[in-house]
């Protein structure tokens, strides 16, 4: 589930501050993102508290493009925002690597 916004570029950190296979939580606004860094640098970035609960979607365990929220192990897929596991979808935002190494999101 794509969300929608004003459209406009954030700059939120850089790269190398998110280890391979973790995320970071930034506060965007009044929204609060959860941006992953998975392997060969790819990243994505969703909402960070799960909808089921307010579980800290950052502190969850993200392989091969899921998610499972620390609180109730729900699973979620961080290119879609769809859960495989019956709980309400979550936002997905564009992200991407500035020149500088520099995390950008879009919202």
């Amino acid at each position: 589930m794509a969300a929608t916004g004003t459209g406009a570029v954030h700059r939120l950190g850089l790269l190398n501050e998110i280890p391979i296979g973790e995320a970071r939580a930034y506060a965007v606004g009044d929204a609060q993102i959860a941006v992953f860094r998975l392997r060969g640098d790819i990243l994505r970035a969703v909402d960070a508290v799960c909808p089921h609960a307010g579980g800290p979607l950052a502190d969850g365990q993200a392989d091969a493009g899921v998610v499972i929220c620390p609180l109730h192990s729900h699973v979620f897929n961080l290119a879609t925002g769809e859960s495989s596991s019956g709980a309400p979808p979550i936002g997905c935002y564009p992200v991407r690597l500035a020149a500088d190494g520099t995390i950008e999101l879009t919202l």
